[in-house]
């Protein structure tokens, strides 16, 4: 049996090397290192995949989120609601603004940020709401997009852990997540399910004159040379991670196929135990899988993750210490509603190996160790 990685990049780069190569190559040989022709070629086909008008490029996903924000012109001191149960980078471009997080509880079961828990946040000083696709899976967005409208209030998908999952509105119709809100932000940081080979990020909206303002912040806020109209920054996605990205994109559908067969597998061989909750998959929603990640009932965490490390078996725990409770967000903590259900999650899930190249034997081994820890 082959090494057991958490994500297995290496594999997946044997698989579609001569392709990868042959474009980096192309790269280097036109030496169109910054905005060559495959990032808007890579810009269209992302553009025609989730069915969205702008994709604007940029560094990484935590630039995607600023830029995002920068672009909606909020003043220090406005409010952000956001789900404390998600990577820090969400929160922590909130904060980088001079803007004021206000954490939201998540629900239980999907792990995604809960509508009634927004509505208590919910402030005259209240801006935006960005709710986090946690895992692979869809946030209840037809609900929070009616909260938005009630309140006038933007939305910003960080869409980092769910590229190419759908959502199924109420009447039928579904649109990729990342495309439903104002504004949706992702990272191709080289792990997600569409990974490049360093940093990369995008942002996705239909907003014509958003769209404009996001390509101009991205580009020290300048549309001609020289001319800049806004403060912006300095955030690229460059021609090589682009090329990589162009080839990746053709695969993602394949690549997400074989992270739900995957889960299905695990689904199977845990369904019996008391002591593991498998991922809820919720009804609007398709699940991707970017983490593969149990709730542990009445286990010794710890002593699992150590089993698991001591036969082999990487796993990890997203996320050990929610945003609320970090040192960084201290300020904001006296002033907090209690977040149980996200201090509770916290203590209690783990994830395990989840990639496009799990075989069936890895797969058997690494759950048949789970439950011999659990049930012995």
């Amino acid at each position: 049996m082959a090494p057991i990685q958490m994500v297995d990049l290496k594999t997946q780069y044997s698989r579609i090397k001569d392709q990868v190569d042959r474009a980096v190559l192309e790269v280097l040989e036109s030496a169109a290192f910054i905005n060559g022709k495959p990032v808007q070629d890579f810009c269209q086909s992302m553009s025609d995949y989730l069915g969205v008008k702008h994709v604007i490029p940029c560094a990484n996903g935590t630039d995607a989120l600023q830029i995002a924000m920068m672009a909606l012109d909020f003043q220090p001191g406005d409010e952000v609601i956001t789900p404390s149960f998600t990577y820090i980078a969400t929160t922590e471009v909130v904060a980088l603004l001079k803007l004021k997080p206000v954490f939201a509880e998540v629900d239980p079961h999907t792990f995604c940020i809960d509508p009634e828990s927004i509505r208590k946040c919910i402030t005259p000083r209240t801006k935006a709401i960005v709710p986090v696709h946690l895992y692979g899976q869809s946030a209840p967005m037809e609900e929070i997009m009616k909260i938005a409208a009630e309140y006038n209030l933007y939305v910003i998908e960080d869409n980092a852990q769910a590229i190419g999952a759908d959502y199924t509105f109420s009447d039928g119709t579904t649109r990729k997540t990342g495309t439903i809100g104002h504004i949706g932000a992702t990272s191709f940081f080289p792990s997600k399910n569409l990974g490049c080979y360093g940093d990369g990020g995008a942002i996705f909206t239909h907003d014509d004159a958003l769209a404009d303002k996001m390509r101009k912040i991205a580009n020290h806020g300048q549309s001609v040379r020289y001319y800049h109209d806004l403060v912006g920054c300095n955030s690229r996605l460059d021609t090589v991670q682009a090329a990589v990205l162009n080839i990746k994109l053709a695969h993602l559908n394949t690549y997400i196929k074989a992270r739900q067969a995957a889960a299905s597998y695990y689904n199977k061989v845990f369904s019996g135990c008391a002591n593991i909750q498998t991922p809820v998959i919720a009804p609007y929603s398709t699940h991707v899988f970017h983490q593969y990640t149990l709730i542990l009932n009445g286990v010794d965490r710890d002593g699992l993750n150590k089993y698991l490390s001591e036969h082999q078996i990487p796993s990890m725990i997203y996320y050990p210490v929610p945003a609320h409770r970090q040192k960084m967000f201290e300020s904001f903590r006296s002033e907090q509603q209690e977040l149980p259900v996200t201090d509770w999650l916290s203590a209690r899930v783990i994830s395990l190996p989840m990639h496009t190249e799990l075989t069936e034997e890895q797969l058997e081994y690494i759950s048949g160790r789970v439950l011999n820890f659990i049930e012995n």
